[in-house]
């Protein structure tokens, strides 16, 4: 089985591109997210899952390691295959995937297209016991107290805003708190409007 792939994009379509080793052409399938960064002519390095039916044998490319495995991981779940696990992940990078399921945001996960709220939950039902160890050292996200209103409510875009908050070195409870009051009650506010608005409540007075 193929597990890595290091060469030259030679072609880039809507949904494959073609990646040059040695001389030989490996063709493999992406989600957009990752095939918005290839360009050809420059080298890549990508993970590699590869699927294989009595029909096919097909190659998905992955940015990092994390992601084949977050993709294996969805495809445990029955009712998910390879474009569901793949439309979750261009939503979801690996680390909100791990929260959303830690604390069972299965809006978040029904963001991917073609999936469903009943697929959703099932989704962060079954997995949230098996993703320890599938992120490789990402812990996820803790259950907070509920010691601010609405701070144990944040869903949505509002776990992938906690989660930028935190690695840009602000702690935990603070991000959820300060997330939780400038999305007040619009639930549709976007990630891109949530962040600066969070940090505007978080700087120093």
């Amino acid at each position: 089985m193929i597990g890595h792939l290091k060469g030259s994009v030679l072609s880039v379509s809507a949904d494959t591109a073609i990646i040059d080793v040695n001389g030989v052409g490996y063709e493999v399938g992406c989600a957009p997210r990752t095939l918005a960064k290839m360009v050809v002519g420059e080298d890549v390095a990508v993970a590699v899952e590869t699927l294989v039916a009595e029909t096919f044998i097909r190659l998905v490319a992955f940015e990092t390691e994390d992601e084949r495995r977050c993709f294996r991981m969805l495809q445990s779940v029955q009712g998910v295959g390879s474009k569901a696990a793949l439309a979750i992940l261009q939503v979801l990078k690996p680390g909100a995937l791990l929260d959303a399921i830690t604390l069972g945001d299965k809006t978040a996960v029904a963001r991917a297209q073609g999936v469903g709220p009943k697929l959703a939950t099932r989704i962060v039902t079954e997995l949230k016991d098996k993703t320890a160890g599938v992120f490789a050292g990402r812990a996820p996200l803790a259950v907070p107290e509920a010691s601010h209103p609405a701070a144990s409510q944040v869903t949505g875009a509002g776990y992938e805003a906690v989660s930028a908050l935190v690695n840009l070195g602000y702690d935990e409870a603070s991000a959820r708190a300060a997330v939780a009051d400038a999305k007040g009650s619009d639930e549709d506010m976007p990630v891109e409007a949530l962040i600066p608005a969070a940090l505007k409540l978080l700087a120093p007075r």
